[in-house]
């Protein structure tokens, strides 16, 4: 059980990670973003191919990778997302989900289909309770919980922070204040795309990378959106990390219904949210 428990922190940290951008895209721009899962898994194949070319460098490929990913994300927004700003969700989801298919063929064409393994980068293990516990786990959820206070007094702090906190409650009042929204969505855009690339980074020698590892987690990830609150940053990395956990528990004991778990709780919540309401 402790390892169940364990394992549900590290893949709540990923969701979180993954989650975030979802988050921010919609709170501020109000668009689904299906584009989300073509740059997590881009990014890991980034990220791969400079391990290759650099033997045990796993930070150092990590940063080159969530680098590259920079150009990739901007022009998504700038050809793209941009476009749809003000537009109906339908848009938003045809447009995106495109970019997630074109996305997952070009890897296909570049790397092709076979999956790619990662190794553990640390390789050692802790006891807690007599269970052999991998460092690297443990190092994956701190990582989330360090982004997540940054992210808050980012938030709290910076004056794009607070263009940012002030878009999620009212976008049209903000530019009303003479603000140019469009640049700071650009920077909220690229800022969730690359939290997204380092979970996938971090994630990878966990789960091995394949074109189309984003479909085990992109539609779990909206499920954590929800549930958290659209635009409800602090009830993102809360629901990220509750669902994480109970995915983790329920696979233990049943690993059919480990990922039917979600959409259940998600359901469960939203009727008891409605009728509170």
């Amino acid at each position: 059980m402790v390892e169940s428990v364990v394992y549900g922190f590290t893949l709540g940290a990923i969701l979180y990670l993954f989650s975030i951008g979802l988050s921010l895209t919609f709170g501020t721009m109000k668009i689904i973003n299906f584009a989300h899962g073509m740059a997590y898994t881009l990014g890991v194949y980034f990220f791969i191919t400079f391990l290759r070319v650099i033997p045990g460098a796993f930070s150092i490929s990590a940063l080159l990778a969530v680098l590259c990913m920079i150009p990739v994300a901007y022009i998504v927004e700038r050809l793209i997302i941009r476009r749809l700003y003000g537009e109906s969700l339908d848009y938003a989801i045809i447009a995106t989900y495109a970019v997630l298919l074109i996305g997952t063929d070009f890897i296909k064409f570049v790397w092709g289909n076979v999956p790619q393994q990662v190794s553990d980068p640390v390789g050692l293990s802790i006891s807690i309770f007599n269970f052999l516990i991998p460092v690297y786990r443990l190092i994956i959820v701190a990582v989330a919980a360090v982004l997540f206070v940054g992210i808050n007094i980012l938030l709290r702090t910076t004056i794009i922070g607070k263009i940012v906190v002030a878009a999620l409650e009212d976008a049209d009042g903000v530019r009303c204040l003479g603000v140019n929204v469009s640049k700071h969505f650009s920077i909220v855009f690229i800022f969730g795309t690359l939290l997204a690339v380092l979970g996938g980074i971090l994630y990878a020698p966990i789960s091995a990378a394949d074109p189309y590892m984003w479909l085990s987690i992109l539609l779990i990830a909206f499920a954590v959106v929800i549930l958290g609150g659209m635009g409800n940053l602090n009830g993102t990395f809360v629901s990220a990390f509750v669902l994480g956990i109970t995915m983790a528990i329920t696979g233990r004991f049943w690993s059919q219904a480990a990922d039917t778990i979600v959409f259940v709780v998600m359901a469960i919540v939203l009727i008891f949210r409605r009728r509170v309401a």
